[in-house]
């Protein structure tokens, strides 16, 4: 009992005295390999499945936004439980971040196997829900299948992943991700060719890699200083819920509207042809891995917030929101170069015998591009609000990107300009979600240093 004192102790310590920009690059060296290896998971599946046509590619693609619904339940009960936890460490009050911890996970667990049979049950009309045309619709039930008997290993490992970042234990948390991306690369094409399951194989071997990923990261539970999952420490209580809710909204809010728009955009795109579905699911897979570098650092940012703000020390939280959003702006500006110049290359990668499919995709890419370097204030505003339970302006600011802004642009961009609408879509409505967020933040910002001026 000591030593697991001593482990708290220690890591409070760290939170709240270390450097904050070394700080947050220790914490956030895991989380970027974490966040880069789920965005692997999906890459993987695009680039292989590409292998077998243009349909099925398209599918992958409808998927995907499913599989966005459900990462935003798992962000939902993660952050929300998460955001918790770390402001209760940064208050050394261990008995209570436990008792949030099991009830987090238990939840998403159940909603987890809820969500999969509902799914199992309508499958046919799910896949045409999310925007399959009627070639691409045998792939997408192959392929949605596996996905759905997976869903509640996918929805938990989320969480415990999360649960750990916010107590400072990221590697844990990596290490269950990593070994889950890595076993997903090296199944997929056995079972896609060797077993010869087409899509459906690419399916099979994601599910196969969340439910081991799930396990290890139960493991890393374990480890010394961290927050053991226990059904006793399971409470149904409002109070628990109301918290979840008020932490994990801005990330149900953001990933869930995504993922509606990803359905907004694949009906759209169809009426141009399956070329189009698969040359958007593609962009889409490379636009959320280089943003899955961004929202990596950002959770670095998360659990540094969230100690110093439950200990009051609100300057710390200040330099830490600047230097995150320094580093990601500069990283991103360095992507969009040498994505804009090495466009037509990087989408012929995933489908290099279909010009339909690069040319379309070369354009969206590039256009997102131009306004890829704004997403690291968007991305950070977004995480420092939600950590410190600002719920309202942290939802606002999480809908504003996919939401409030992209869905309009769609409907109007694509009713002017038809097929390269959709392909303008998300570079207008980031443009537009940057000038909302930034004086919402700022002022949430001078409201904290107001705070901090009383205290002194």
């Amino acid at each position: 009992m000591k030593n697991k004192q001593k482990a708290s102790s220690d890591k409070f310590t760290m939170m709240t005295q270390m450097p904050v920009n070394k700080l947050i690059c220790k914490m956030a060296v895991p989380t970027i390999i974490t966040m880069l290896v789920s965005a692997v998971y999906n890459m993987a599946d695009t680039y292989f499945v590409g292998k077998i046509g243009t349909s099925a590619t398209g599918a992958v693609g409808v998927v995907f936004s499913f599989m966005a619904i459900i990462q935003a339940c798992g962000f939902f009960f993660g952050h929300g439980s998460g955001n918790y936890m770390s402001r209760k460490l940064g208050e050394q009050k261990t008995e209570e971040a436990s008792v949030m911890a099991s009830t987090g996970f238990f939840s998403s667990f159940a909603v987890g196997v809820i969500i999969g049979v509902l799914g199992l049950i309508f499958i046919s009309p799910l896949s045409k829900l999310l925007g399959s045309t009627d070639t691409i619709l045998p792939y997408t039930k192959q392929y949605l299948f596996y996905i759905l008997c997976g869903t509640p290993f996918m929805m938990s490992s989320l969480v415990l992943n999360n649960q750990l970042r916010f107590q400072g234990s990221a590697v844990n948390g990596m290490i269950g991700v990593t070994a889950g991306g890595v076993l997903n690369i090296l199944l997929d094409p056995i079972f896609i060719f060797v077993f010869k399951m087409g899509v459906g194989g690419a399916g099979c071997a994601t599910m196969l890699s969340q439910a081991i990923g799930f396990v290890i990261l139960l493991i890393g539970c374990t480890k010394k200083g961290n927050i053991r999952i226990s059904f006793k420490n399971f409470r149904f209580k409002k109070q628990l819920y109301k918290e979840i809710f008020r932490g994990g909204i801005p990330s149900l809010a953001r990933q869930g509207l995504a993922s509606l728009a990803m359905v907004a955009m694949n009906r759209l795109a169809g009426g141009y042809g399956d070329a189009a579905i698969a040359a958007m699911s593609i962009v889409s897979k490379i636009m959320n891995f280089v943003g899955a570098a961004v929202i990596g650092f950002g959770q670095g940012f998360q659990p540094v917030c969230g100690f110093n703000y439950g200990a009051k020390k609100f300057d710390r939280v200040k330099k830490a929101f600047w230097f995150s959003v320094k580093v990601t702006t500069v990283f991103l500006i360095v992507a969009a170069v040498f994505g804009f110049i090495l466009s037509p290359y990087v989408i012929a990668l995933f489908r290099r015998d279909d010009t339909d499919v690069i040319a379309i995709g070369s354009f969206a890419f590039r256009a997102q591009c131009i306004s890829l370097p704004l997403s690291g204030f968007i991305v950070m505003a977004n995480m420092y609000l939600q950590t410190i339970g600002r719920a309202k302006a942290a939802t606002l600011t999480a809908m504003s990107r996919q939401f409030l802004f992209f869905v309009p642009a769609l409907l109007l961009l694509v009713h002017f300009f038809g097929l390269t609408g959709v392909e303008i879509s998300q570079a207008a409505a980031d443009v537009a979600a940057f000038l909302f967020s930034m004086p919402i933040c700022l002022k949430v910002l001078n409201i904290m240093m107001t705070e901090e001026n009383k205290i002194q």
